[in-house]
């Protein structure tokens, strides 16, 4: 098996040095970079399975680094670290490719939980939907047209919902975390947003009611698993 190749982009010698150690005890293989500038470059030498960035660097920030990546590789996962707080900051990342985002100060536990998530997402064996129609039980779902379909009832789903669904499915059989759901949904885990993901989840239970196979379960204080 493979060693997971992490490109770490952090001009805090010495978070970066401990995060840096950290993830390589855990069996990951890191190359930092402190220069925002030479971070487009090392990730087309390096081919990294994933990029963890900083947003304030030196010369380029985590948000251009994003941009840049994102014309060269649409599907690289990028997550973002910060000590940055305001909600506009979350939702530009999310707008410009960003696949998560940490707030500093974070635990290591957090951060491996958060790549290894991304990365199972990322691997063609979970099935990702794409545009591709695929059969969940005894649905069609097809997100591209965002229509879910049972026999010959068909229902247009909304953007949320539809984002929604392919998510939970994507991770079937695995737990969605909730913050990560609420920062793809409305880019904040807002206590606010995170009432209106409860309201999504009740729909989307009520959608899919006709095939007892397939239930939403609430994993509580961390997420939902999608059984099939």
């Amino acid at each position: 098996m493979s060693t997971t190749r992490i490109l770490y982009i952090e001009d805090e010698l010495f978070l970066g040095k401990i995060v840096k150690e950290s993830l390589e005890s855990r069996g990951f293989e890191v190359i930092m970079e402190r220069d925002g500038d030479k971070a487009i470059a090392l990730m087309q030498e390096t081919k990294p399975d994933i990029c963890v960035t900083d947003i304030m660097l030196p010369n380029k920030d985590g948000f251009a680094i994003a941009a840049e990546i994102r014309k060269i590789d649409k599907q690289l996962p990028i997550i973002f670290l910060t000590a940055r707080t305001q909600t506009e900051d979350v939702v530009k990342g999310f707008g410009l490719g960003g696949n998560d985002y940490i707030r500093k100060p974070f635990s290591m536990e957090e951060l491996i939980v958060r790549v290894e998530h991304l990365l199972h997402k990322k691997s063609p064996k979970n099935g990702q939907t794409g545009d591709a129609a695929v059969v969940i039980g005894q649905y069609v779902f097809q997100p591209r047209k965002q229509l879910l379909t049972f026999g010959e009832e068909v229902r247009k789903l909304s953007f949320r919902e539809n984002r929604l669904l392919q998510l939970l499915y994507e991770g079937r059989e695995d737990i969605v975390q909730r913050r990560v759901i609420l920062n793809a949904l409305w880019g904040s885990d807002s206590f606010f947003n995170s009432r209106n993901l409860d309201v999504y989840i009740t729909k989307l239970r009520a959608y899919l009611k006709n095939d007892p196979s397939l239930e939403i379960i609430t994993v509580k204080g961390i997420g939902y698993r999608f059984v099939i």
